[in-house]
């Protein structure tokens, strides 16, 4: 019997390249490392090589807390996923009890999908009551200028600020139950009562304005309209728009969901890759 080392214990050997090769490289039907029923927690390991496909690699849950999202799946798609959900959170931080989607989270993103080569589109679902309009504008402005095509879907809500976010996609999508309320800007806290505090709110209106008009086909005049209404919301002023009533008014494209939001991006996609096309002389 050979002569273990002396720091070495006894059933407990250490591995090797030889005797525990790396479970990625394992073929899933190995005679040599068959799977063993009743231990689903090894499953990757070497003596039950199996893969779970669409099983996303190391940290996800790491990155579902702290990003809000699941990373890449292993089986490669070329369309990311990208969600607004809770309230659009800036500047300040909100309470902790609240949904809340981080900017400082989306932007990033936004820029790793732009250069992102196996991504070739993105899908932007849309859950939202609003949130603080510069990060809100931000994130609009940021996917309006990817060079990638980009679809939005409005699931449930897409109030507030998130009606720029909609419509800053190429193409935009409403479920027939979602709803999207379109109303005046307003500042909470302590509001100082001049006349520049008007002018601001005046000029940020007119930023949020021009957005919705230049990537809609609603009208500023149609917008401001549905802005200033009155009688729609109690004790309020501003209009709520439902499914179609979204698409008659020009904010979103069509009445659909995910079926007809993923058929149109890799219609879109198809298009983007016909057009960089160069033609042989």
């Amino acid at each position: 019997m050979p002569d273990r080392k002396k720091d070495e214990k006894p059933g407990i050997h250490m591995q090797s390249p030889e005797i525990d090769p790396d479970p990625a490289i394992v073929p899933e039907h190995n005679p040599d490392y068959p799977a063993e029923p009743g231990n689903p927690d090894d499953e990757g390991s070497p003596r039950n090589p199996r893969r779970v496909q669409g099983r996303p690699k190391g940290g996800g849950i790491e990155a579902l807390k702290e990003l809000g999202s699941t990373p890449l799946p292993e089986i490669k798609s070329n369309i990311h996923c990208l969600s607004i959900v809770g309230q659009i959170e800036g500047h300040l931080v909100l309470p902790p009890q609240n949904k809340t989607t981080k900017y400082e989270h989306i932007i990033p993103q936004l820029v790793a999908l732009e250069q992102a080569n196996e991504i070739e589109g993105v899908l932007m679902i849309l859950n939202t009551v609003g949130g603080d309009v510069e990060a809100g504008l931000a994130i609009a402005e940021m996917v309006a200028s990817m060079s990638k095509p980009t679809v939005s879907i409005v699931l449930g809500g897409g109030h507030s600020i998130g009606v720029p976010v909609a419509c800053s996609a190429d193409y935009s999508f409403i479920a027939e139950t979602a709803s999207m309320t379109i109303h005046p800007i307003r500042l909470n806290g302590l509001v100082i009562g001049v006349p520049q505090t008007y002018e601001y709110l005046d000029k940020m209106q007119d930023r949020v304005v021009r957005f919705v008009t230049g990537h809609s086909k609603v009208t500023a005049e149609d917008f401001r309209e549905l802005m200033f209404r009155t009688g729609e919301l109690a004790r309020d002023i501003g209009t709520v728009l439902i499914g179609k009533e979204a698409v008659e008014k020009g904010l979103i494209d069509e009445v659909g969901a995910l079926g007809q939001a993923v058929a149109k991006l890799k219609q879109l996609i198809e298009e983007s890759k016909r057009g960089k096309e160069v033609p042989l002389q």
